[in-house]
């Protein structure tokens, strides 16, 4: 059996190549600002291996906020190495910020790390199970019932008799009036003188209207008078 030529695949080539320059940026910038010996060379394999472990989560699990805000992140370090070493920044003066930055990539590497091995994967919501066809069943057999009895009408009550309203009963009389005894003298003085000019009783009205008293006294007056 025949072995299979050795294919050079030319992706793979320059994966491998590109890798391998941005690796070396990592690892010029880390040196520059600070991490010498061996830290130098762990700061590259953080980021590469934060960018592979963000992409293969996308990759498995599919688009999520968690796995794109590292595959970001580490994507960014890588990118922004490269472009500082193409002597776009002093190499050996090196900003405070950035070696702030630098220093504390281990720390946010790490967290990162954890999150994507350890965060639950969101799982999409499943879908609703197809509702069961409904099947015609046979029509319910229509029973006849039998007509309600009608009930036979009442006869009606006749009308008893209005009794009669009974009669009002009598007002009871007008309470009597006290009349002074110096008021009806004066008053028999005044129908004597009427009297004596006209040649007849003096009635009530006339009586009141001398006297300029209310009707009831001049009633009680008159009644005196008779």
């Amino acid at each position: 059996m025949a072995r299979p030529a050795l294919r050079v695949d030319a992706v793979l080539v320059q994966a491998v190549i590109a890798g391998a320059l941005s690796f070396a940026h990592l690892h010029d910038l880390a040196a520059a600002a600070g991490q010498d010996g061996w830290k130098a060379w762990a700061y590259p394999i953080s980021v590469d291996l934060l960018l592979v472990a963000a992409w293969r989560r996308l990759r498995s699990n599919g688009p999520s906020r968690l796995a794109w805000c590292w595959f970001v992140i580490a994507l960014v370090a890588s990118l922004g190495a490269n472009v500082a070493t193409a002597g776009l920044l002093d190499l050996d003066h090196v900003p405070a910020w950035l070696r702030i930055l630098v220093a504390a990539w281990p720390a946010l590497a790490f967290m990162g790390g954890t999150l994507l091995a350890h965060s639950v994967t969101e799982q999409a919501p499943e879908p609703p199970a197809p509702a069961a066809p409904v099947t015609e069943t046979d029509p319910e057999p229509v029973t006849e019932t039998e007509p309600e009895p009608v009930p036979e009408p009442v006869p009606a009550v006749e009308d008893t008799p209005a009794l009669p309203a009974a009669e009002p009963a009598p007002a009871d009389p007008a309470p009597a009036v006290p009349v002074p005894a110096a008021l009806v003298d004066h008053a028999r003085k005044v129908a004597d003188d009427h009297r004596a000019r006209t040649g007849s009783p003096i009635d009530t009205d006339t009586l009141r209207a001398r006297l300029g008293v209310p009707p009831q006294l001049a009633d009680a007056i008159a009644a005196q008078l008779a």
